[in-house]
Order: C-alpha cells, then sequence, then structure tokens
C-alpha cells in the first residue's frame, strides 16, 4: 500500500464552500504545486461526477488534472501505489462516510490528504460527510463566491431548478451562488 511515508507526518486539508467558490481550483493549484515539487500524488473523485469528464478533475474555469473516478471511497486504500505521498479527493460530499475512515488512514500512513468539497446542500444543511472531515482536519479553508444578485461574499448554492433530490448535478444552468440574505429572500419567494 503506501506505508513508504510512514515516517512522515500526514495531514488533511479541507477546501470547503459553495458552488462557484473556487474549491476545486484550489485543489487543483494545491495538486500540482505538489507535482512541481516531485512528489507522488494521486487524485480521486466520485464516478457519478462526468460533468466535464469522466476522469479528469476540472474547474468551472477549464483547469483540469487527471484522475481516478471511484464509487466507494475504500477503493482509494487498494488502488494507491507506494510512495504516494499527496492525494488529492474532489466533491468529498458525494462519497459516503467510509471517506472519514480512508481519510484518517492515508493522514495516519503518513500522506498530506486535500479534500474540496460543497460543505452545505442546496437547503443549506452539513452536506454529508463534510462536518466530520472538517472536525479532523489540520486546516480547513472556506472560499466564497460572488452573490449574483447582490456582490457580497456567497455561502449558498441556491438551485433554480424545483427538483427535491439531494444531488443534481449542474452548474450555473441549475445553480446560483447567494449571500445568506439573498438565499433566505429566494427560498421566501419559492425561487
Amino acid at each position: 500500500m503506501f506505508l513508504e511515508n510512514y515516517k512522515k507526518s500526514g495531514s488533511v486539508e479541507v477546501i470547503c464552500g459553495s458552488m462557484f467558490s473556487g474549491k476545486t481550483e484550489e485543489l487543483i493549484r494545491r495538486m500540482r504545486r505538489a507535482q512541481f515539487a516531485n512528489q507522488k500524488i494521486a487524485i480521486y473523485k466520485p464516478a457519478i461526477d462526468v460533468r466535464y469528464s469522466e476522469d479528469l478533475v476540472v474547474s468551472h474555469d477549464a483547469h483540469k488534472i487527471e484522475s481516478h473516478p471511484i464509487n466507494d471511497p475504500k477503493l482509494m486504500l487498494e488502488a494507491i501505489e507506494n510512495g504516494t505521498e499527496v492525494v488529492g479527493i474532489d466533491e468529498a460530499q458525494f462519497f459516503n462516510e467510509s471517506i472519514i475512515e480512508v481519510v484518517q488512514a492515508l493522514a495516519d500512513a503518513g500522506v498530506r490528504v486535500i479534500i474540496a468539497g460543497l460543505d452545505t446542500d442546496f437547503l443549506g444543511k452539513p452536506f454529508g460527510p463534510m462536518p466530520a472531515l472538517m472536525a479532523i482536519a489540520e486546516d480547513v479553508q472556506k472560499v466564497h463566491a460572488i452573490c449574483v444578485k447582490c456582490g457580497s461574499p456567497a455561502q449558498h448554492s441556491h438551485r433554480l431548478s424545483r427538483s427535491s433530490k439531494l444531488v443534481v448535478l449542474g452548474e450555473k444552468d441549475i445553480y446560483e451562488p447567494l449571500c445568506r440574505h439573498c438565499y433566505n429572500d429566494a427560498i421566501k419567494e419559492g425561487k
């Protein structure tokens, strides 16, 4: 597995925020820096996220990096190559709770784990395993989009469609970033 790193100090970093806040962009930036430093990296994403590519992590600004799409987070532990120093995980909110154990195992084995994901869902509630991942992280960075209504920092991913399903993949055609005030107004108005 990845025990070659055991003597190194592992860590967990979480990048969270609303849609269009730059989470994936920041993940790609950190992974590219690790590559530049000649560190061995591996990147994973949920197999359901095929918005831009089946096997690439792609930001809204079209920056991209190769990744391994998986359905079960435990597959990371089986797939990771010996000597991997940095693991990136995009769209972590879509994984089940086993991602928490996987991330702990990686960090405990000396791997730097960088996670990007939505901290809240379209209802404004904590999303999947993200709260637990933030709790075990050494570093949490919350990034913000810009509210499309008023220009304030936006922390909500407001869904424009009427679907009540928790997971609806989409872009600007289905979601918009809103600040707390504009999000609350939109919810009251039923928009």
